[in-house]
């Protein structure tokens, strides 16, 4: 098969958590991959279908689109649900009227593994294991050994001394959903 015939995409193993999407071909800096695609519910649902899950649990295919949209591709979801994330990655997520679209930010050579940064905000109410919960094993050089963001749990001085800030980047890839 030759390279241009190839997928662009691939699901399998992944090194990192479970199953992963792999470049089949080349893939451009700035190229649109895949759209994340599932079922779009409300915060109020998402909360719902996910309330008996333990909370030592981090897996879940929910993704934040806006303060009314949920999209949940674990139910009627594509191949963008298994994208891993990544402290460095080579691909991030993009809103678009209300769509999420999954981009590359580099050239992506055939057979590397995409990832993201799910940036997942950090919440008042988290357990004080929740850095565990959701430790992250991307494996790169500059790894912040979670998923979460801020990286760490801000004091309460520091959260009154950087107020209300967020950077768009932050905003942009928030994926409160619990993978």
């Amino acid at each position: 098969m030759s390279s241009s015939k190839a997928p662009r995409i691939r699901v399998r193993r992944s090194p990192v958590h479970g199953r992963g999407v792999f470049a089949g071909r080349r893939i451009a800096k700035g190229t649109r991959i895949v759209e994340y695609l599932g079922e779009r519910i409300g915060h109020r649902e998402a909360n719902r279908r996910y309330a008996l899950k333990s909370p030592e649990d981090n897996h879940t295919f929910l993704f934040v689109v806006d303060r009314g949209i949920v999209i949940d591709a674990g139910s009627d979801g594509n191949e963008a649900r298994y994208i891993n994330h990544g402290c460095e990655p080579n691909c991030e997520s993009v809103i678009e009227d209300r769509r999420v679209f999954i981009e590359a930010l580099r050239t992506i050579q055939p057979g590397e593994e995409l990832k993201y940064d799910y940036s997942i905000a950090r919440d008042r109410d988290d357990p004080p294991n929740i850095d565990e919960i959701f430790a992250c094993r991307c494996g790169a050089e500059q790894c912040r050994g979670t998923m979460l963001w801020p990286p760490k749990r801000l004091t309460r001085h520091k959260r009154e001394r950087s107020g209300n800030r967020k950077s768009a980047r932050v905003d942009r890839l928030r994926t409160a959903a619990r993978r």
